[in-house]
């Protein structure tokens, strides 16, 4: 089965490159369809990529057709699916497996079994340790309650191994937080608050969890070494200048100004930080939507992937928490720009108090290192809303002029 709009699906991640030829390179019969691999090759003559893309009759699975069932049971019986293979976990459950497939977008594909599963099919095939298998796995091993266990997962086995699947407790009743964080703010802004210091007390305990095993090599919690504060210097310079690269007219004229001021604070807080910043592993890609609010009013972290667009290599590296830090911090400002747009919330008081409250939960921070860190998201946001949502754009611009002010 190959799709004929390949390029144009929420999960092929190549989507600025030419597409030169798409094979069929692996399929095994499961259920009543077909896990098929696809292989694409490029007009640029640059690496191939490999796809996961089920079938039943030459066509996406949907729910009922037994296709996501059959694919959990195997992996409940560690059964091998040709080329293919099946690894259970301890939260495994036995049982009807009813399937409901999940719509929203992602470049996952996520089918909830019998309302106590989660099947997630990672459908790039990358080879190498999965870091969202890989974290899901040390939490559940370590006894963090706040993300899903680990039920089970799904390998391709050539002459690599590549994460094909992972199935995980499914979180009964839960919504995204981004969703209720809005719900929150157009309501009861002071509930809003509440849930920022919940949710900075749940990053804590998540970074003190993946800390908790130096000893483990893929889970180190040491000093940051020189090279490593460099490499940080250079990645949020990179994103500064390719902030700049992707405005046009007056935005593009504001953010070359403010340059010299953005280099300079990256220079101070990167350049002093060898020493005393600690390194570990992280969530990696952390913001609202990364989190689901449970009905007992508590948080479960999900989708340790970290960004997609990194290479899996630099996805897996030890990193400073900071940055997830970081990334929550703006996340909880696009919360409350889009309130205030939306409602009558004042969205600087808001952030003040909601920003205290998550901070002051969390624990101490290097106040300066954060600062650069929250930076370079910005300009990561600049770069991302210029491509895909210009009317945004005026919200990590705005951003940015905040933290050099």
């Amino acid at each position: 089965m190959i799709p004929a709009d390949l390029a144009s699906r929420r999960w092929f991640r190549s989507k600025q490159r030419t597409i030169a030829d798409i094979s069929v390179i692996d399929q095994a019969p499961i259920g009543t369809g077909m896990l098929v691999v696809l292989e694409v090759r490029f007009a640029d003559g640059g690496s191939p990529e490999r796809y996961l893309a089920p079938a039943v009759d030459g066509r996406d699975p949907i729910d009922g057709e037994g296709l996501w069932a059959a694919l959990a049971e195997a992996i409940g019986r560690e059964e091998r699916i040709g080329p293919f293979a099946g690894h259970r976990a301890a939260a495994f459950e036995p049982g009807p497996l009813d399937e409901r497939r999940l719509t929203v977008e992602q470049s996952n594909t996520s089918v909830v079994l019998g309302e106590r599963l989660i099947l997630k099919l990672y459908r790039l095939l990358e080879a190498g340790d999965n870091p969202d298998l890989e974290i899901s796995a040390f939490l559940t091993d370590a006894g963090f309650a706040d993300t899903p266990a680990l039920a089970g997962s799904l390998t391709y086995q050539t002459d690599d191994i590549h994460a094909s699947a992972m199935l995980q407790a499914f979180v009964a009743g839960a919504s995204d937080a981004w969703g209720a964080m809005l719900s929150a703010l157009a309501t009861d802004p002071d509930r809003g608050v509440d849930m920022a210091e919940r949710i900075g007390d749940l990053t804590s305990r998540l970074h003190r969890c993946l800390a908790s095993r130096p000893d483990e090599p893929a889970f180190p919690a040491r000093p940051a070494t020189a090279d490593e504060t460099a490499a940080w210097r250079a990645s949020a310079e990179r994103q500064l200048t390719m902030a700049i690269e992707a405005l046009r007219g007056a935005e593009h004229d504001r953010l070359v100004a403010l340059a010299p001021s953005v280099r300079a604070r990256f220079a101070d807080a990167f350049g002093s930080a060898s020493g005393d910043a600690i390194v570990q592993r992280i969530h990696g890609d952390y913001h609202l939507g990364q989190l689901l609010m449970r009905p007992d009013g508590g948080f479960s972290v999900i989708d340790f992937e970290g960004e997609p667009a990194r290479p899996l290599a630099e996805r897996r590296r030890p990193s400073s928490p900071l940055r997830d830090v970081a990334g929550m911090l703006r996340s909880l400002d696009y919360a409350a720009r889009t309130a205030e747009r939306e409602s009558r919330l004042a969205a600087d008081g808001w952030l003040s108090g909601a920003r205290a409250a998550f901070l002051g939960s969390y624990g101490p921070t290097d106040n300066g290192l954060l600062a650069a860190f929250e930076l370079e998201k910005a300009c990561y946001e600049v770069r991302y809303e210029a491509g895909m949502r210009p009317e945004w754009l005026w919200l990590p611009m705005a951003a940015v002029e905040r933290l050099v002010a």
